[in-house]
């Protein structure tokens, strides 16, 4: 296991516009594993320009243990008073700060981003994406979580929250489940408008700005927190928006293996993929698409691994503060 948690570096190539990510009830996303680095955060920090990932990226390095969170696995740590916190900047200093730069990477994988963490527990990630085929909840798959006791990171798109209100605070209030931000409109987060997919990106740093902090409020008055993670619409980002995500305060974070790619994999190529998850790992898969076959691959792959001896912790407890 410990082999896929190394640096991915030297992906090339563009994925098919057929595995976007939440973009249409079919859309999908790029799949593949790759694994931890060192990084300034314990966790893997790596990039090439317009890296893709590939089903066998090439491992060039092994992360370096940190230290695990004092507080138990599956129980968030506390947020930090809000007097401990640097102010976020504004809208007119992120321009101020960020304006002019201009990227050289884009892609899944890119300099600034979080891909793993050296956690001897593994982290299951899911994405609701929103929009039109994207704002309904897999309760059978949130269900087989709740029954085995497995603790996940729920990335939610502003869209998906404004139109389940009520579930989204459920979740919220739920310990096993830990919120994170997945964007206000589901775009690419570039500052040159760099589409993925088809999909265009945020054109500019404002409007990457707009994108990330439009939903960054929305989980604050939804949860009482302020949200530490986040990953974009179809996981996109350039260097220089992974850094402004980093100045407003949260972890750009995207994964080492794709579950369910965009929800479009068969019930059995999720569970091959998910049953690959070894200690480190984040899995990305998604929980708006209830007709998909993540949920019974879910159930097929989690019993095994489990029984194999993987834990799973949040992000929060997977990655230090």
């Amino acid at each position: 296991m410990t082999g896929r948690r190394a640096v991915l570096l030297g992906m090339a190539g563009l994925a098919s516009a057929a595995l976007a990510a939440c973009v249409a009830p079919d859309a999908g996303r790029p799949g593949g594993s790759a694994a931890p680095g060192a990084g300034s955060t314990g966790a893997v920090v790596t990039g090439t320009a317009g890296d893709a990932v590939s089903p066998h990226p090439p491992v060039t390095a092994e992360a370096t243990p940190t230290q695990e969170p004092a507080h138990a696995v599956g129980q968030s740590a506390a947020a930090a008073p809000d007097a401990t916190r640097a102010p976020v900047p504004s809208k007119e200093q992120i321009i101020a700060e960020f304006a002019g730069l201009h990227p050289k990477e884009w892609g899944l994988h890119v300099t600034g981003v979080v891909n793993s963490s050296a956690s001897r527990h593994a982290v299951l990630t899911f994405d609701a994406c929103g929009g039109p085929g994207g704002t309904v909840c897999d309760q059978q798959l949130l269900a087989t979580l709740r029954t085995l006791k497995v603790p996940a990171t729920l990335f939610i798109n502003q869209r998906w929250i404004e139109a389940n209100p009520g579930l989204a605070a459920e979740l919220a209030a739920e310990p096993l489940f830990e919120l994170a931000n997945h964007g206000s409109q589901h775009r690419p987060l570039s500052v040159a408008g760099q589409s993925a997919y088809g999909i265009p990106g945020t054109a500019g740093v404002g409007a990457a700005y707009d994108e990330i902090m439009g939903n960054q409020q929305v989980l604050e008055q939804l949860t009482g927190k302020t949200a530490r993670f986040f990953r974009p619409g179809t996981a996109f980002y350039d260097e220089v928006t992974a850094a402004i995500t980093r100045r407003l305060g949260m972890l750009p974070v995207n994964f080492t293996i794709n579950g369910d790619a965009g929800a479009s994999y068969p019930a059995a190529a999720v569970a091959a993929e998910v049953g690959r998850t070894g200690p480190g790992d984040i899995v990305i898969s998604h929980f708006n698409k209830p007709g998909s076959g993540t949920a019974a691959g879910y159930a097929s792959a989690l019993p095994r691994l489990l029984d194999s001896g993987i834990s799973f912790a949040k992000l929060g407890d997977a990655l230090p503060a």
